[in-house]
């Protein structure tokens, strides 16, 4: 089935939305049969009453802390805090060094 990007109205602000190809490939994949009803703002706003997350994700809520990857040396972020003597791992790394376990 080709998608093409389809202009809706938004049921609670009443805004223009684009629902664009790849999310209709991601609602079909998902078995979703209805188009949604409200733009990406008010859809957040929804899940931010109904979640209690103040309109922010759990994950940019998560303090995160600089450090440098012990295998290629490459600056990342990791969501605790390194302590000397452990070896911190960049996310690329970290998936090589857990397969070789």
């Amino acid at each position: 089935m080709s998608f093409k990007d389809k202009s809706l109205q938004c049921s609670d602000c009443g805004a223009t939305f684009t629902f664009s190809v790849e999310e209709q490939e991601l609602f079909q994949s998902r078995g979703y049969t209805n188009e949604p009803k409200r733009c990406p703002s008010c859809r957040e706003a929804r899940k931010s009453e109904r979640y209690g997350n103040s309109g922010q994700s759990y994950r940019s809520q998560r303090q995160m802390f600089p450090a440098i990857c012990a295998e290629c040396g490459k600056e990342t972020e990791v969501p605790f805090r390194p302590r000397e003597g452990r070896p911190v791992y960049c996310s690329e790394c970290y998936s090589k060094v857990r397969l070789d376990k």
